[in-house]
């Protein structure tokens, strides 16, 4: 039976339906909103599994260019691997929803929202959001849900809720929120350097709609909600807990509190692998094995927090708004761009700036429409960066986290008027221990100014974390700032700030419990704020602004703008002009239809060369100018040299010098490059010529006049 329920939103419905589409799933919700529609569908696996220590969730986000009445691009002309895009919208979806399934169910799940239609007007990524859940709240999975999500910008000083893509691309402020009725769960965005009261404004604001989208979500499972599935209930427990537990806590204490992360793992691997040899015969049992997993890993989640909130004392021995050590080197690598090292405490990043032309922007072919981005951040996270051994390749992880670090940067990177190269960071964990994607915006900023790109401003990023005692909004918790890894996997908040001296440009957070308190957000803002303008003070002794100098081994850039008319030929029959340009001066030359030329050229000579050709095109030839020229043909009477791409005039034997000439050959050549002078344009547009050494026999013939073109 066909069930919906909708939601009016600036004038346009929001449609959740169930019943008619994909009904052999566990549940399943077309969504709509104005010309963008969803089908979300969630299955799980029939049998389950006891004593599962995590939750076998899959989120497979995809959009389907038919949606916007697309063919994709290129030779394979059907989806196949997932889109950047379609990986970080997946993750928008997974990380509030994740910690709201309950491990004890037992059974993998499978979530597949899948963009229909889009007017390419309304984002379908929020909605897939909402069908997400909702497809999940209405099935026979147990789920602590609903959430929504919704996204707010700040446009001309106002904050909209759920903006059209025209909107966003004007903010100063565009921020994912998602969530329960009880409270926020996930934020994730970008902005131009706004202040912590604008972002505690904007989290309300999204919250209040939030809690509008899981009511609508409430209403449909009234109509068509099924039965939920039972949890698998343990048939077993651990034998000899307590004992175990008594004797191992007070040891396992002492390793927790060790000064390196390496030296703690080795502490407590010792302190476990003891116990493992003294009930070998106990843990040959698999059930009883996962739990004696689980009882240390309680006890470590026990030991680090009740540290934190009775002593205020870290496991590395910090203080909760102590920053590590902090080392920041330029210069590391002779043939890069720009290089530069950033290193706190355990984590390291190397970070590496290539610059590029035009022809090396990114190309994005999606749903939302052709686009081209001349900024670009790339992350690697290899497992030798946390001492194991593992597979390389890109995931999930490291387009989410290059992501952040992009958003991060990208509000202060030059625009291409102002720079016109493309820009390309990578960065390479060499060691983690607490936030690598905070390190990359740090390292990129570093990189950045040593390859001489011209930043606004630096930009530095801190990972704030919080641990909770009772309610989360009156009992007791504590905020620490720049966490270890173990601080994220047990704690109640991963907060990730990033900005310069004057605002916020990038954040992402992650709760993993309900009902965080206005209090504690602008604690943890604020306490984000001090820290980031620590890193900045340090970042600045080490490099504050871009060197005044790009690298040899760089592309050498020439912008300048020629009429528009004048566009046609430059480029000429077939592109022919602008080939030849290209070959005679070992460039690359893009016109954009403003009038806009860059030059692109292996080095300054090459470029600058270009560049006279150019202006020489794109002007008109006028009277009493000196131009080089090559000469073409060679007559009896003169020869015909061209002194623009396409435009030749004649210089008469009887203009060749001041003495009398016998043959034009006595001086000329074909082929030579000769510099003379406009005397004279007649009735029938004809040009007349004078070679150069008539007028001034005593110039250098290897001495080109200014810009290739000079008054006399």
């Amino acid at each position: 039976m066909i069930q919906k329920v909708t939601l009016n939103i600036a004038g346009k419905e929001l449609i959740l339906e169930t019943g008619r589409i994909a009904k052999q799933a566990n549940g399943s919700v077309f969504a709509q909103y104005a010309g963008s529609a969803v089908i979300a569908t969630v299955c799980c696996s029939r049998e389950s599994v006891e004593g599962y220590d995590y939750v076998p969730l899959t989120v497979e986000y995809n959009e389907k260019y038919y949606a916007a009445g697309k063919i994709p691009g290129g030779f394979i002309k059907r989806e196949s691997r997932p889109k950047d895009k379609e990986i970080l919208v997946s993750r928008l979806i997974d990380r509030p929803m994740r910690p709201l399934f309950d491990k004890s169910f037992g059974r993998e799940i499978q979530l597949i929202p899948t963009t229909l239609s889009t007017d390419q007007v309304n984002p379908p990524d929020i909605l897939a959001i909402i069908a997400s859940s909702a497809a999940v709240h209405i099935s026979d999975i147990p789920f602590n849900g609903p959430v929504a999500g919704v996204r707010v910008c700040q446009v001309e000083g106002e904050l909209i809720v759920n903006p059209t893509y025209d909107q966003i691309e004007k903010s100063t402020l565009e921020i994912v929120v998602a969530g329960t009725k009880d409270g926020i769960t996930m934020v994730e965005g970008g902005a131009k350097e706004v202040s912590e009261e604008l972002m505690i404004e904007a989290l309300d604001k999204a919250h209040e709609m939030i809690v509008e989208f899981c009511t609508l979500q409430e209403k449909l499972r009234e109509l068509s909600g099924k039965d939920k599935l039972p949890l698998v209930t343990l048939s077993y427990s651990l034998e000899n807990k307590g004992a175990i537990r008594d004797a191992a806590f007070s040891r396992l204490e002492t390793a927790c509190f060790l000064p390196t992360k390496h030296e703690r793992h080795e502490g407590i691997r010792a302190v476990k692998k003891e116990f493992e040899e003294k009930y070998s015969n106990l843990l040959e049992d698999e059930n009883q094995k996962k739990l004696f997993d689980a009882l240390f890993e309680d006890m470590q989640y026990e030991i680090l927090r009740s540290s934190i909130l009775k002593n205020g004392k870290r496991v590395d021995g910090r203080g909760l708004e102590d920053i590590r050590p902090i080392t920041c080197e330029t210069g590391i690598l002779q043939r890069t761009h720009g290089s530069a090292l950033f290193t706190r405490g355990e984590t390291q990043a190397l970070c590496v700036t290539t610059l590029g032309t035009v022809f090396d922007e990114q190309i994005y072919d999606d749903i939302e429409g052709d686009k081209r981005e001349n900024f670009m951040l790339h992350y690697n996270f290899p497992p030798y960066s946390v001492g194991e051994v593992g597979r390389t390749g890109t995931g999930r992880r490291e387009i989410g986290h290059g992501h952040l670090a992009l958003r991060s940067l990208k509000a202060m990177v030059p625009s291409k008027e102002d720079f016109p190269y493309t820009v390309r960071v990578v960065s390479e964990i060499m060691e983690s221990n607490g936030s690598s994607s905070m390190a990359s915006v740090c390292g990129g900023t570093l990189a950045m100014l040593h390859a001489g790109v011209p930043m606004k401003k630096p930009v530095a990023g801190i990972a704030m974390g919080l641990v909770t005692e009772g309610n989360a909004g009156s009992g007791k918790y504590a905020v620490l700032s720049d966490i270890l890894g173990e601080e994220d996997h047990l704690g109640d908040m991963d907060f990730k700030v990033a900005g310069t001296a004057a605002g916020i440009t990038g954040f992402q957070m992650d709760i993993k419990i309900a009902g965080v308190s206005p209090e504690i957000m602008r604690k943890a803002l604020d306490q984000a704020k001090r820290g980031r303008l620590h890193i900045l003070s340090i970042m600045n002794q080490c490099i504050d602004k871009p060197v005044p100098q790009i690298s040899e081994y760089a592309p050498k850039i020439v912008t300048l703008r020629i009429d528009i008319d004048k566009i046609g030929a430059l480029i000429g029959p077939g592109g022919k002009n602008i080939k030849a340009l290209c070959e005679q001066h070992s460039v690359k030359i893009n016109t954009e239809d403003d009038g806009t030329v860059t030059i692109f050229g292996k080095n300054t000579k090459d470029a600058e060369d270009a560049k006279i050709s150019v202006m020489g095109i794109a002007s008109d030839p006028e009277v009493d100018m000196v131009y080089s020229g090559v000469v073409k043909r060679i007559m009896d009477f003169g020869a015909f040299v061209e002194i623009l791409p396409g435009k030749e005039g004649l210089v008469h034997i009887s203009k060749l010098s001041r003495q009398r000439i016998e043959k034009v050959t006595d001086v000329l050549k074909e082929g030579m490059q000769v510099q003379v002078k406009l005397i004279e344009i007649d009735k029938q547009g004809r040009l007349n010529l004078s070679y150069i050494d008539a007028i001034d026999p005593n110039a250098k013939r290897d001495e080109k006049p200014k810009n290739n073109i000079q008054k006399r």
